[in-house]
């Protein structure tokens, strides 16, 4: 029997050990992990929680991120609560097993420090592996902070383990700026915790032997296509059940989540679209500039998959709204930002369809300030002002040397 673990009213946690206090609580069955900077603490706190007999699950060392989540969706398939954690290169090696993890209904939980793919090498926060897992078919929810890591990996069991869904849930939070950063968590009790979760349902286990069960079947022309549409209207109706969850911890809690949160949009002129850890240094910037007479805004989707198209569709039909800054904190390949090209969908179905420009910015950890916020936003304004857009609709935002510009919107 797992032993109590003490937490106080408020505790000082970052992000790593809000998300491993999640996992504890949840009491997962096996842990099955490969560490990699900035995860590793994850699962690294979680096996110190297994040897000091405060969890009875177990905790599986192998030998590579793709081993962790293989021994993952073995363990799923059984019919245990699994979890994990990884970082950019392990995230990459896992994504064969990922669309396993999905195409077999797996309710797995994954919590993923952000990183930089490599090359060059880099340990330092982006969302470069975020975007390589949006089209696995995994629920993607995005952690602003170290509370909202701690908040976001509760909810991910609740969500994956319904019935309804039945759906492997990554919850990401930025690597470093989140994950190392001590902060204030008001986490809940331990019983608490639990009763929110609820205990663990098997579906279609292989342990269940009155009911004898195939995992991983091959299916070819004759029915691939009604499985992989069945799991993508799973993964669509998720939505009414995310919603639900986050009102039931609303409920216990008074913190309220939304799959696309908004702020300061009523009357906004300009708007920045953002994930992560930068959706805090927008708002602070759009503060500043209301008080300057500029009204900004700030438009942060947490739930990146499925993708909320419809919620962001409304939180950019604001009759005042000109033009909108969609930030990308990953590399675009070739293309314009992945965030960016959803988004842009999405105002394409407004009234107002304002001006969408794209930022990429952030690369391999560099910092993402209020000032560069700030210029971000008055460039809106410019285009704004001036009814067309005024500089190249992509740029690369807070790289050193020459001004970087893609995609001109005329010639000259």
């Amino acid at each position: 029997m797992a032993k109590e673990f003490e937490l106080n009213e408020v505790e000082v946690w970052d992000g790593n050990y809000a998300a491993s206090q999640a996992l504890r609580q949840a009491q997962v069955d096996v842990v099955a992990a490969y560490p990699i900077t900035p995860s590793t603490p994850i699962v690294e706190g979680y096996g110190a929680y297994k040897a000091n007999g405060y969890v009875d699950g177990e905790v599986v060392m192998v030998e590579s991120e793709h081993a962790a989540m293989s021994g993952c969706v073995g363990a799923a398939a059984a019919g245990g609560r699994v979890a994990t954690a990884t970082s950019s290169q392990g995230f990459a090696l896992m994504v064969e097993v990922l669309y396993q993890a999905s195409g077999m209904r797996l309710p797995i939980v994954l919590t993923v420090a952000n990183r930089a793919l490599a090359a060059p090498l880099n340990v330092r926060g982006d969302h470069s592996d975020m975007y390589l897992g949006r089209d696995s078919g995994w629920v993607q929810l995005d952690a602003f902070n170290a509370q909202e890591a701690y908040d976001m990996t509760l909810c991910a069991f609740k969500i994956g383990e319904h019935l309804d869904v039945r759906l492997p849930v990554m919850v990401h939070q930025d690597g470093f700026t989140t994950s190392h950063k001590a902060q204030n968590v008001y986490p809940l009790q331990d019983k608490v915790a639990y009763d929110f979760i609820g205990d663990y349902v098997p579906v279609d286990d292989m342990l269940d032997f009155s009911r004898a069960v195939t995992h991983g079947a091959q299916t070819e022309e004759d029915w691939h296509f009604e499985h992989k549409a069945r799991q993508h209207k799973a993964l669509m109706e998720s939505r009414t059940v995310i919603d639900d969850v986050f009102a039931k911890l609303k409920e216990l809690t008074g913190r309220e989540y939304k799959r696309v949160e908004t702020y300061m949009m009523e009357d906004a002129e300009v708007a920045i679209v953002a994930l992560g850890s930068s959706v805090e240094t927008a708002i602070l910037a759009a503060q500043e500039l209301r008080e300057e007479g500029l009204n900004a805004g700030v438009v942060a989707p947490r739930c990146f998959r499925p993708f909320p198209f419809d919620l962001v569709r409304d939180a950019l039909d604001v009759p005042t709204l000109k033009a909108v800054a969609c930030l990308d904190k990953s590399a675009p390949g070739g293309a314009m930002g992945a965030l960016f090209n959803e988004v842009s969908a999405a105002a394409y179905s407004t009234k107002s369809r304002p001006m969408m420009t794209n930022f990429i910015y952030g690369l391999g950890g560099r910092d993402f300030s209020v000032e560069e916020a700030k210029r971000i936003f008055k460039e809106q304004k410019a285009h704004a002002d001036a009814g067309h857009i005024t500089t190249d609709i992509q740029q690369f935002s807070g790289v050193r040397g020459p001004k970087l510009g893609f995609f001109q919107t005329r010639r000259g």
